[in-house]
């Protein structure tokens, strides 16, 4: 982004010109060529709008952080000017009446939403299918799933649709794409973000978060839609816990004096584990050089049993679903999770978690249950972070390879995130050994977690790893245009 701008301000380029490569490339790539299916709507009025922006910065200037900058925007998040469809046939025809909180923030900035991404439908599940669009493609094998459920989010910023993304996250969702595309995905302390205008999976568990190429990408995301909203008043815990500009923490001595604890029981130990342990070695390795003092941690945190009995997501789905949909009014046809599976217009993948979803409530002592083992999880994890004077753990997101398509996500570890409201950030730790159908490998991310409000040291640990490192590369599925 910061080398779009330069090119900007020496006239080399414009909001226009770097608008029409980038569609240029959704139309080579998303339905043609490797059939990525990651983006559900290209804004029709994109170049209109850029000519705009490119006019106010000939004559004014730069009118925030983001001038020009074009945007691919996971498909709950509510534009004015385009339909939002969570993925979904039944809300097909949606046209929100405003935009949502983060929405409005990246247009004041002066970026561009240049799109709207696929994903798993409702958010609800982790491979990226949607009765709307179809199965999103991984870029790096096509014969994998991208993580999800922000998975066109991901694929699109890995196949270079647009210069910055935005993922939710409510057990993996941003973090899971990140992983799978060799992207950077932060999921903020809950409060950090607003949730205003966005369908929800869980109000309990949801944020908004960056899904981009590089740390600093990531970080100028941040900036512009983190803060206070009176819609949100969650987001209230944010002023006085917030600085003014994570900018200031992109060190890159960032690991240097850091104590990290390796969550030792987030690792697989079977066959299927080599890839990502073996990579897994080799950031911690480079973390190590970096100046961090690795901690073992022999912790016995289980995360399949924190997703099937601490968290909340199927039993708030019901009730924080539903009200955001009978809010739509007149404009959607369907008020209640037992209508839309009687609709016919969900994918058929996301019915029997919508059944589930259907009999549990928040009025429910198993919710309660859930709630206070999850308060229980936050002081646990809080307390193994003071005894061993740690600044942050590290641990693969994903215990093996993300799936092939067809098949569910298996052994994610995002949930240890979601479940306690913590930050945490994603970032590419290398790949797997190259296949027919990855010749250059599978991606594999590193995930880094830490107290609440700690997000700026997570962005130091992780932008300094990232200089050291330079895992990341493009996928061979969608090479620079001619």
């Amino acid at each position: 982004m910061r080398q779009i701008h330069e090119a900007m301000k020496r006239g080399e380029t414009s909001c226009r010109a770097i608008t029409e490569e980038y569609i240029r490339r959704i139309e080579a790539y998303d339905r043609k060529g490797p059939s990525l299916h990651a983006v559900i709507l290209v804004n029709p009025k994109a170049l209109e709008e850029a000519d705009e922006l490119d006019r106010i910065f000939r004559e004014k200037g730069p009118v925030g952080p983001l001038h020009g900058i074009p945007v691919l925007l996971k498909d709950n998040v509510e534009t004015a000017d385009m339909v939002t469809t969570s993925g979904s046939l039944s809300l097909e025809h949606y046209l929100p009446d405003d935009d949502a909180f983060i929405t409005r923030k990246f247009r004041e900035a002066g970026a561009l939403i240049l799109a709207k991404a696929n994903m798993h439908e409702f958010a609800v599940w982790g491979e990226s299918v949607s009765s709307i669009l179809g199965q999103v493609i991984n870029p790096y094998d096509l014969t994998r799933t991208p993580g999800g459920s922000s998975g066109g989010t991901g694929a699109g910023m890995a196949a270079n649709f647009a210069a910055v993304g935005i993922g939710t996250d409510t057990i993996n969702s941003i973090r899971s794409p990140s992983s799978a595309c060799s992207c950077v995905g932060i999921r903020p302390t809950i409060g950090l973000v607003s949730r205003d205008g966005i369908s929800p999976y869980s109000l309990d568990q949801d944020t908004a978060g960056p899904i981009c190429r590089t740390v600093e990408d990531a970080v100028r995301v941040l900036d512009v839609i983190a803060g206070y909203d009176p819609a949100d008043p969650e987001t209230a815990w944010a002023v006085g816990n917030a600085p003014e500009s994570y900018m200031d923490y992109l060190c890159p001595d960032g690991l240097k004096g850091k104590r990290i604890g390796v969550l030792r029981s987030l690792f697989g130990d079977k066959p299927e584990h080599e890839d990502v342990n073996a990579a897994m070695k080799r950031s911690l390795d480079a973390m190590k050089e970096g100046g961090a003092e690795l901690v073992e941690v022999s912790e016995p945190i289980d995360t399949n049993y924190l997703a099937s009995k601490v968290s909340v997501h199927l039993h708030t789905l019901k009730d924080d679903l539903e009200g955001y949909l009978k809010s739509l009014g007149d404009k959607c046809e369907y008020h209640t999770v037992e209508a839309l599976i009687d609709s016919g217009k969900i994918h058929p993948g996301i019915v029997e978690n919508m059944k589930t979803a259907a009999g549990l409530s928040k009025d429910s002592d198993e919710y309660r249950s859930r709630t206070l083992k999850r308060l229980a999880l936050k002081t646990q994890v809080m307390k193994l972070m003071a005894d061993l004077k740690l600044d942050a753990l590290v641990y693969p997101h994903q215990k093996r390879l993300a799936v092939p398509v067809g098949e569910s996500q298996v052994e994610r570890n995002g949930v240890l995130g979601s479940a306690t409201g913590f930050p945490s950030i994603a970032v590419p730790a290398g790949f797997s050994r190259p296949t027919e159908s990855a010749p250059e490998g599978v991606p594999i991310g590193l995930e880094i977690l830490g107290r609440p409000w700690s997000e700026g040291i997570l962005i130091s640990m992780a932008y300094a790893f990232e200089q050291r490192t330079g895992f990341r590369k493009p996928p061979f599925s969608t090479p620079p245009l001619s």
